[in-house]
C-alpha cells in the first residue's frame, strides 16, 4: 500500500535551471516555477540538463517527472558532472515542498545534474512495517486496501498530548485513531470527553445525520448536510464536550498533521425491509433501517465501503460530502465490529471496550412507534448496542485520521507509543 505519488514535469524543472543557470554565475542560484522565462527555453537545452531517478526497491530508475510527494530528496546520491567530470565541489538540494532546486554554485555551461529520490514510507506504512502491524485486511471507501486491529493490540499513539489507539491503517495510507484520554488508560471516564446527546430531538430521520436537513417527505432534503448534530456542535463551539468545541480547543495547532480527505462513515442508506436493503424510506417518520442495521444485526457482515455523501470530510476536502468545519468524527459501527463488537453479546477483551456506552456514527433505525431516530453505540460490555439520538448520557470518543506523509516513531506500546514526529 503505497500513498498516490504526484508528480512535476521534469521538462519544466530543466527550463528553470537553463534559464538561470547560465546568466547567474558563481552564486547560489534557487530555481523555481517562479523564475520561469519562456523567451530562453529553446536556447540552451542542449547544453543543461537533468536526469532524474526515483527508487523501486532496491535500485533506482530514470523517469520524465520529478515527484512531488512519496519520495526524499536523496542529496547524498545526487550530483552534477561537466562532461565527464562530476563538479565535487557542486553541492544540491531538493525542497519536496515548494519543488525547487538549488544548485551552487553554477559557474559553467554544459552542466548535467542527476537527481536521485528515495521512496518514503507512508505513516501507514511505517506502521505496517512495525513487529506491531495490524494483520487484518479488507477494502475500504478510499479505494485501497486498509488493514485493521482485534483483540488488545500494542496499537497505542501519543499525539497532541493525548493516548489514541489506532482503529486501522486506512486504505490511502493515513492513521484512523480514537481518544483514549490523558494518559494510557483502558477503561472509564478519563477515555471520552464528556458526554452528550447525538441529538437534542430524535422524533425525525433527519436526527441519525452528523449533519442534517429538514423535516421533508424527500430523502435528499432529509439528510441534506447542512445542520449541525448536538454532538458535533456549531462550528465556533466552545464546548469542548462536542467535537468541534474540543477540537477548537486542542487540536487547531495540530491540523497540519490531521488529514481532512479520508473522512467519516455515517452510512445512511435507507430500506423499508429490516432483512436487506431496498433503497425506500429515510424520509420524515417513515419506518427505517439504515445501512449499518442490514449489515450487522440482519447479517452480521460489516464493511467498510461508504457512500460519498454520507463520507464526512471537511469543506476544503476532494473527497466525501465535504462539510465539516474541522477534520473530526465517530467511529463507525462497522470498525467496532471488525475490532471485535458485536451486537448484543459481551465483549470485554478488545481494544475498544472502555466498560461505558459511547456513541458511533453509525444509524441503526427510525421507529415510528416509538419516534424515535436509533444509532448505534458502544456498550458497556463491548457488545454493539443501540441508543436512541436525544439520549444524553452516552459518552464522546473523538477519532480523527493522521495524515499519511507525516513521520512516526515509536512501537506502539504504552511505553513507546508511535508519536507523530514533532507533534506528540
Amino acid at each position: 500500500m503505497k500513498n498516490r505519488k504526484r508528480k512535476v514535469l521534469l521538462g519544466a524543472l530543466i527550463v528553470l535551471v537553463l534559464c538561470v543557470g547560465i546568466i547567474i554565475k558563481n552564486k547560489t542560484n534557487t530555481l523555481s516555477n517562479s523564475s520561469l522565462n519562456k523567451e530562453s527555453i529553446t536556447k540552451e537545452l542542449d547544453n543543461n540538463l537533468i536526469g532524474a531517478y526515483i527508487q523501486e526497491g532496491e535500485e533506482y530508475i530514470q523517469t520524465d517527472d520529478i515527484p512531488s510527494s512519496g519520495y526524499e530528496f536523496n542529496k547524498e546520491k545526487s550530483y552534477c558532472k561537466i562532461g565527464d567530470v562530476i563538479q565535487e565541489d557542486t553541492t544540491l538540494s531538493y525542497d519536496m515542498d515548494t519543488q525547487t532546486l538549488t544548485i551552487s554554485p553554477i559557474t559553467k555551461e554544459g552542466m548535467k545534474c542527476y537527481l536521485y529520490f528515495d521512496e518514503k514510507l507512508s505513516a501507514g506504512d511505517t506502521i505496517l512495517a512495525s513487529e506491531n502491524a495490524p494483520t487484518n485486511h479488507t477494502s475500504d471507501w478510499t479505494g485501497g486496501t486498509t488493514y485493521y486491529y482485534t483483540g488488545n493490540p500494542n496499537n497505542w499513539v501519543q499525539f497532541a498530548g493525548f493516548y489514541w489507539r489506532i482503529i486501522r491503517i486506512n486504505g490511502d495510507g493515513t492513521i484512523r485513531m480514537i481518544y483514549q484520554g490523558t494518559s494510557a488508560n483502558e477503561t472509564g471516564t478519563g477515555t471520552q470527553i464528556g458526554i452528550k446527546a447525538f441529538n437534542s430531538l430524535s422524533n425525525n430521520n433527519m436526527y441519525v445525520g452528523l449533519k442534517y436537513g429538514s423535516n421533508s417527505s424527500d430523502y435528499n432534503t432529509t439528510h441534506a448536510n447542512i445542520n449541525n448534530s448536538t454532538i458535533l456542535g456549531s462550528d465556533n463551539s466552545n464546548d469542548t464536550t462536542t467535537l468541534n468545541g474540543w477540537y477548537r480547543a486542542n487540536l487547531l495547532e495540530y491540523t497540519s498533521y490531521i488529514d481532512g480527505n479520508t473522512g467519516f462513515c455515517g452510512d445512511r442508506t435507507p430500506s423499508t425491509s429490516s432483512s436487506s436493503s431496498n433503497g425506500s424510506g429515510g424520509n420524515g417518520t417513515v419506518e427505517t433501517f439504515y445501512g449499518a442495521y442490514i449489515r450487522l444485526d440482519s447479517n452480521n457482515s460489516p464493511n467498510l465501503q461508504c457512500n460519498n455523501q454520507d463520507v464526512y470530510t471537511t469543506k476544503d476536502s476532494i473527497t466525501g460530502n465535504s462539510s465539516l468545519q474541522y477534520p473530526i468524527g465517530l467511529i463507525s459501527a462497522d470498525e467496532i465490529a471488525f475490532a471485535g463488537g458485536k451486537l448484543n453479546v459481551s465483549n470485554i477483551n478488545y481494544f475498544l471496550n472502555t466498560n461505558l456506552y459511547y456513541w458511533s456514527l453509525s444509524p441503526y433505525l427510525y421507529s415510528p412507534q416509538y419516534k424515535q431516530a436509533v444509532m448505534f453505540i458502544m456498550g458497556t460490555n463491548g457488545e454493539l448496542y443501540s441508543g436512541a439520538t436525544e439520549w444524553s448520557e452516552v459518552g464522546v470518543r473523538p477519532v480523527i485520521n493522521i495524515r499519511a506523509d507525516v513521520a512516526l516513531s515509536g512501537s506502539g506500546t504504552t511505553s513507546d507509543p508511535f508519536k507523530v514526529v514533532g507533534a506528540s
